[in-house]
């Protein structure tokens, strides 16, 4: 038994070499050297493998080589490229195994396509938008000429334009002066070779988050500043006021005069253009952040930067993707270090694009989380990745039962029965997320008064870190990490700060 299986394992061997030795022949053959292994050798495409018994031989065969018919074992290929072929034997076809990746030809010139990604046409259940507007972005250099002749070929009508400083880009907004929809006019442009375009999408339409209101009055009246207790405001201002840091309010109009807001603005800009009387949402929002005479804001050392988006009635009353992104432009220019957005409305990728530019410029985005109750679909921009949503609590830590819910949702904050200025030097009962993401924003005013150059993501755990827990333990769709505890949250950063600044440098140890 030994005998034969020395001799089995000799007869393997030879047959073993004389296909190798084949192998290299047919390497020497056509000066490629040495062969790689019995399964593999070097080609150049095309390449002709052998035909088949029975067949005649085709002229460019090399001479003296004889039709090796249906072989079994390594079925030789006749190389004429450098692709690496997989022989194999039993009869079985060769196996292209992949070469080196072919390269493009290079670009002739500066790409005029827009980007390929996820088509900026709505939903086909969306109709929040301006139903004849579009809102088209296009590299900065875009010319008026070029924008012109575009308009001209798509039959649209050009209504203004604006430069984005966060996206490094220009943004026009467009008029489809016939009865084309707007997803029909997007889709167009975006197959249109060579527009020039980045982006096209409908010029959406955003609502104020605030769900009721009372009749003004000459003095506040009704329940006490129970937000000042539930945050820990007292203990909090003991260690910052957010002085003269800048807080943007893209809102609706402000009434500048009013005693609570008077020195505290610190600049104003009409993204409407417009130019309409104060109203009563802005008013309300500026005050819960900075009021300081018979009110007390939440950080009222901070100021403002006033940026109407809103009108004040009828179709004005609501804002545009166009006007909240001048508005945030605006106010990134300006200096902002934090934006208040107490709207909500859908998904829109423009205003998603200058929210992360934004960011990346350390300002910290805070918004409502909106008031349609617990079924709605998450509302933007609180529904962003790079915002902190807000939703609003009552006094007794019970959940606003209009908020909106979600994974989303950061923090809560008190939003029921607030008392706030109203133009004309008057005041109001105000009830909303809008007004607890306001409070957040002052709070957030408060942590960078402490420690100027706070990241966004430091701001967020500083916020959500130190929330009192509400509802379910934990993190959770209707509170998020809990009641913002202004004190806890601006002592953490202090703390984080002082040990910094007494920590031993590691030259001296």
């Amino acid at each position: 038994m030994h005998l034969h299986r020395s001799t089995a394992t000799l007869i393997v061997g030879i047959a073993l070499s004389v296909a190798m030795g084949s192998a290299a022949f047919a390497q020497m053959m056509i000066g490629r050297g040495p062969a790689m292994g019995p399964n593999a050798t070097m080609a150049r495409p095309p390449m002709m493998t052998l035909p088949p018994r029975g067949m005649n031989q085709p002229p460019s065969m090399p001479p003296g080589m004889r039709n090796p018919g249906r072989t079994r074992g390594p079925v030789l290929m006749i190389p004429l490229g450098p692709q690496i072929i997989e022989t194999a034997g039993d009869d079985l076809p060769p196996r292209r195994l992949a070469g080196p990746p072919k390269k493009s030809p290079p670009a002739k010139g500066p790409s005029s396509a827009a980007p390929r990604g996820p088509s900026g046409a709505p939903p086909a259940n969306e109709r929040r938008y301006v139903p004849d507007e579009l809102v088209i972005t296009v590299p900065s250099g875009f010319t008026a000429q070029a924008a012109d002749a575009l308009a001209a070929r798509m039959r649209l009508v050009r209504l203004e334009q604006t430069a984005s400083a966060l996206g490094g880009t220009t943004v026009f907004r467009w008029r489809i002066p016939d009865r084309r929809s707007v997803p029909a006019v997007i889709r167009a442009l975006e197959a249109l070779p060579g527009s020039g375009i980045l982006f096209a999408q409908p010029n959406y339409l955003y609502a104020l988050a605030q769900d009721s209101q009372t009749n003004a009055s000459a003095a506040p009246a009704g329940p006490p500043q129970y937000a000042l207790a539930k945050m820990r405001l007292q203990q909090a201002h003991a260690i910052s006021r957010g002085d003269k840091v800048l807080v943007a309010v893209i809102d609706s109009g402000i009434d500048m005069r009013h005693p609570e807001l008077d020195g505290m603005i610190a600049d104003s800009f009409d993204a409407t253009g417009t130019g309409e009387p104060p109203h009563v949402h802005g008013t309300a929002i500026a005050g819960a952040i900075v009021a300081h005479a018979r009110l007390l804001g939440i950080a009222p050392a901070a100021r403002i930067l006033a940026v109407r988006a809103f009108g004040s009635t009828g179709a004005s009353a609501d804002a545009t993707t166009f006007a909240i992104l001048k508005g945030l432009d605006w106010s990134a220019a300006k200096g902002a270090q934090v934006i208040n957005m107490s709207f909500a409305g859908p998904a829109d990728p423009a205003m998603g694009r200058s929210l992360a530019a934004a960011r990346t410029r350390g300002i910290v985005l805070v918004a409502a989380a909106g008031n349609a109750g617990p079924k709605s679909a998450p509302l933007y921009p609180a529904a962003d990745r790079n915002v902190i949503a807000v939703t609003a609590t009552n006094a007794d830590d019970k959940l606003f039962p209009g908020a909106n819910r979600g994974r989303h949702i950061a923090v809560a904050a008190p939003g029921v029965d607030l008392i706030v200025p109203a133009p004309n030097g008057a005041y109001q009962i105000q009830t909303g997320t809008s007004f607890s993401a306001a409070l957040v924003s002052g709070t957030v005013a408060l942590l960078l008064g402490s420690k100027p150059g706070l990241s966004p993501d430091a701001v967020r755990s500083a916020l959500t870190g130190t929330a009192l827990d509400l509802g379910p333990v934990g993190n959770d769709d209707q509170f998020g990490a809990g009641l913002v505890d202004a004190h806890r949250a601006v002592l953490s950063v202090t703390v984080q700060a002082a040990d910094t600044a007494t920590a031993i440098p590691a030259a001296a140890r």
